[in-house]
């Protein structure tokens, strides 16, 4: 297991936190014998919660040129036929996963191919779920192409607790299937555009992990 590099900060700023809280509380309470034992208690788990946060576990991705791959770990929340004026300019559908807290946040190709555009737009931090939020939401919008021609548009979206996207990709760039792209911080989503005909390989509310589970299938 290891810490992805966008949790070194915070996973400092919090040790130091909870180092300073617990240093003080020993000196100020001596006579508490049972307080500072159980501040350190909380404090283990604290930090215990921020560590799993950002862990970044290894996954094994089978590279399939006519499979999408599950860009993040969590729970498929749609699958439905939208409209996308900016990039399919007509109709495709929309795969959805929502991740919780708890979840693995790093972000990974779903195909092979190549970077075509990267857009970021300011929003709202409307809640994940919200059926606006893919619109109206702060968040960065990728265009893929694979090698046949076939389009697959990646956004990050943020939420209520999730305010900051990160995304390590520009315009021209080699996609490898599995391979990092991103990371978003304490629990959003990430929609999938595929192209009607697309065939869906996954249900409703079920649970999937990014780099592994198999989304969809291309006609």
């Amino acid at each position: 297991m290891f810490i992805h590099r966008e949790g070194y900060r915070i996973i400092l700023t919090t040790l130091l936190i909870l180092a300073a809280i617990n240093t003080t509380l020993f000196w100020l309470l001596p006579e508490k014998h049972w307080l500072p034992p159980a501040i350190l208690g909380l404090s283990l788990i604290v930090l215990g919660l921020v560590l799993q946060f950002f862990r970044n576990p290894k996954r094994n991705t089978k590279a399939n040129s006519n499979q999408i791959i599950c860009p993040a770990d969590g729970k498929v929340v749609v699958i439905e036929e939208v409209e996308d004026e900016e990039f399919f300019k007509e109709k495709c559908l929309q795969i959805s996963v929502f991740m919780s807290p708890i979840n693995v946040h790093v972000n990974r190709y779903p195909i092979s191919g190549m970077v075509k555009r990267v857009r970021y737009y300011e929003g709202l931090y409307l809640v994940a779920w919200h059926p606006k939020s893919s619109t109206a939401n702060e968040r960065s919008v990728i265009l893929m192409e694979t090698f046949k021609g076939q389009k697959v548009v990646v956004k990050q979206i943020a939420g209520a607790v999730a305010r900051r996207i990160v995304y390590y990709c520009e315009e021209g760039d080699n996609a490898i299937q599995g391979n990092e792209f991103g990371f978003i911080k304490f629990g959003s989503r990430v929609d999938l555009l595929l192209p009607l005909g697309t065939k869906v390989k996954v249900d409703l509310n079920q649970v999937v992990r990014g780099g592994e589970t198999i989304l969809a299938e291309f006609e």
